[in-house]
């Protein structure tokens, strides 16, 4: 452990964004008397998402150039048996990349939020939402024991479902948080399943001990089964990273979270809660390496995400949907890495992906403001001249996205395809053809909003449902009609615009070297070279980021990109009727597309009412049948009517009493005559 990394630093990198979350929360608030107002509240909730950014920043440095690392306890919790209930922090390339990460697009959202919402009457109790979002992120991927670790995961479940439904009085927006809510919790009664599965047979939580046992462990059979043991845990894992990270199929929840203001969609579907579940399978690979049927099990799973919930983004017509669908796939292609035991790759498409989705949402969001909160795609067009900032920014966050080369996408998403390609797992040539054709959808969908949205006719004054807004009002929130001109938005909002479009742009470029091929994710990453062998096949093939960059030129995405970049414009630009007449010519595609492949119908009148059934059978029948009919009613009526005869027997009459002894002495002498003889 190096000198440099003190455990109290650490400690500060989450507890500065919890303090001012809790001062926010509190003192700006009706809960504490609102003591203080607008200013002081996002300074001080900025602040302190400043200080853990700085400190994340200088312990990254530390890991790279010194090699420094941090394994320690902070804290001993309690001591079950031998099972030890601790708070601590490791800290290697993983956990140094995902703080910064997490608290630099944080900070951007802070900053943004100042202007997004600066109308909003919540302003207070938002900031200090996003600020416990930060700090619950940080002890998540900070952990070095899985307690914490599913500690920090469920808090950020708890915060998504407050900023999901922060408009508490619209319907769609409470019904939006009780979904992701409920989703989650199937996902994370697998999680917990396969923590307390390495708890009773490695006998700790902590990850070094755990990894330790991984060998024992993979030679153990799960009882009454075939089934290896370590493969159950994977799998169980796995499915907590399925809800979290929104992959089929448990990623309806994603979508109908946009209900919640922009920034937190932002701050979710960027660096932070979905993709915790691609960190901690990252994390746990020490694990998942010991079974190739859990690995081709995350493989098909990312590949059937990565595909179909792009084709769900070619249809959308609210701006924040479109990315949110983005999302949706690119986590996909995340998970995919994963399963062809790719993980630095997923990482690295991890941290590309935080910076330019962010950068994405947030753009959006920017549109919005302009637009006067009008979200349909539909009714934009020619905004470029109107916001210079937001569309070129908007504009490098989608050649990043596309995967355009030189852009930091390119080096990520290629790296995915090209490991996928060298995989020798079951289901890998599945996962091959659906994340390559997943490159011209998502170029499809991804530019067919840019030219909707910043090009073409100006339709903003043709739109037939005026301000249907993000802040779910009626109205303009700025007072203006919807035949005015949009406009740019202020610096607290195109600042972070900018800041994210750098690193959009080239943080690929600078650090897919060591990310990838050098010793950045050594003793935090492991995997098995002998029966895994695409990273070998990835580092053999490279010879630095320009040569990738111009042979990029070459391959096949590159040219599926541009291909779904060129026939967008002619859809949209060029030809406006086309689009209409395909959908004309396959309406049921068009509407199993538009109904999300009747998922959400599958749930609400299949898994929801068996489930109602379910509950209400288990009420009637175990509830009030079984336990107060007839365990608790049933044993008071048994004592009763026993206490009723006793009673009677007890009369206190002095002859009651004489006869019941003449009766027992002539059952007595009646026993003794006639059976012992």
């Amino acid at each position: 452990m190096s000198a440099t990394l003190s455990a109290s630093t650490l400690l500060a990198v989450p507890l500065a964004p919890l303090v001012g979350a809790a001062l926010a929360g509190v003192f700006g608030t009706k809960f504490g008397g609102n003591h203080i107002g607008r200013k002081v509240t996002h300074s001080l909730t900025i602040l302190g998402v400043l200080v853990a950014f700085i400190i994340s920043a200088m312990t990254l440095k530390s890991v790279i150039a010194d090699g420094a690392r941090f394994n320690q306890t902070i804290y001993e919790w309690m001591v079950v048996g031998g099972l030890k209930m601790e708070v601590g922090f490791m800290v290697d390339g993983l956990t140094a990349m995902m703080m910064c990460v997490v608290t630099f697009v944080s900070l951007m959202v802070h900053i943004y939020t100042i202007g997004y919402m600066e109308e909003d009457d919540g302003y207070n109790r938002f900031f200090a939402y996003i600020s416990l979002f930060t700090f619950s992120m940080l002890m998540l991927v900070m952990s070095n024991n899985m307690l914490q670790l599913f500690f920090g995961w469920e808090a950020v479940g708890l915060v998504s479902y407050l900023l999901i439904g922060f408009w508490f009085n619209k319907p769609t927006a409470i019904f939006a948080n009780m979904k992701a809510f409920l989703v989650n919790r199937v996902g994370d009664f697998g999680f917990i399943l396969g923590i307390g599965l390495i708890a009773a047979y490695a006998g700790t939580l902590n990850y070094t001990e755990a990894f330790a046992k991984a060998g024992t462990l993979a030679g153990i059979t799960f009882p009454g089964t075939e089934w290896m043991l370590i493969t159950v845990i994977c799998i169980c894992l796995f499915i907590g990273a399925m809800g979290k990270s929104a992959q089929f199929p448990l990623h309806v929840w994603l979508p109908d979270s946009m209900e919640g203001p922009t920034p937190i969609s932002a701050l979710i579907h960027a660096a932070t809660m979905v993709t915790a579940g691609i960190f901690m399978v990252a994390r746990m690979s020490p694990l998942f390496e010991l079974s190739d049927t859990a690995l081709s099990f995350i493989l098909v799973i990312g590949a059937i995400t990565a595909l179909f919930m792009g084709f769900l983004g070619i249809i959308q017509n609210d701006i924040k949907r479109v990315v949110a669908y983005s999302t949706l796939s690119q986590l996909g292609y995340m998970t995919v890495a994963l399963g062809a035991s790719a993980y630095s790759v997923a990482v690295f498409h991890l941290m590309t992906h935080a910076f330019f989705k962010a950068l994405l949402f947030l753009g959006a969001g920017s549109v919005i403001i302009g637009m006067h909160h009008n979200q349909d795609i539909r009714w934009m067009g020619g905004v470029r001249k109107y916001m210079p900032i937001t569309w070129i920014t908007s504009l490098l966050g989608s050649l990043a996205l596309i995967g355009t080369p030189f852009f930091s996408g390119f080096y990520s998403k290629d790296s995915i395809i090209e490991a996928v390609h060298e995989s020798h797992l079951w289901g890998a040539n599945f996962a091959y053809y659906a994340v390559l054709a997943g490159v011209f959808i998502t170029a499809f969908y991804s530019f067919r909003m840019y030219f909707l949205v910043f090009h073409g006719k100006e339709r903003y004054d043709q739109n037939p449902d005026a301000h249907h807004d993000d802040h779910g009002h009626g109205h303009d929130d700025h007072g203006h009609g919807h035949d005015h001109k949009p406009h740019e938005s202020p610096w607290v909002v195109w600042l972070p615009l900018v800041l994210l479009a750098i690193p959009s742009v080239v943080i690929g470029f600078m650090t897919i070297d060591p990310m990838l091929f050098g010793e950045f994710f050594k003793g935090a990453i492991f995997v098995d070279a002998s029966k895994h062998h695409a990273m070998k096949e990835l580092e053999e093939a490279f010879h630095g980021p320009v040569a990738m960059a111009i042979h990029g030129l070459q391959t096949p995405p590159f040219w599926l990109a541009l291909a779904g970049v060129v026939m967008s414009w002619y859809m949209y630009m060029i030809n406006p009727a086309l689009p209409a007449a395909i959908k004309r010519a396959f309406g049921p595609i068009y509407r199993l597309l538009e109904n999300k492949y009747y998922m959400d119908w599958f749930n609400e009148n299949v898994i929801a009412r068996a489930t109602r059934a379910l509950g209400t059978g288990l009420w009637k029948g175990g509830d009030q049948a079984l336990i107060d009919g007839a365990v608790v009613n049933g044993s008071w009526k048994v004592v009763g009517r026993i206490s009723g005869v006793v009673r009677w027997m007890q009369s206190g009459y002095i002859y009651h009493y004489a006869f019941a002894m003449l009766l027992g002495v002539f059952i007595l002498m009646t026993y003794f005559v006639w059976f012992k003889r």
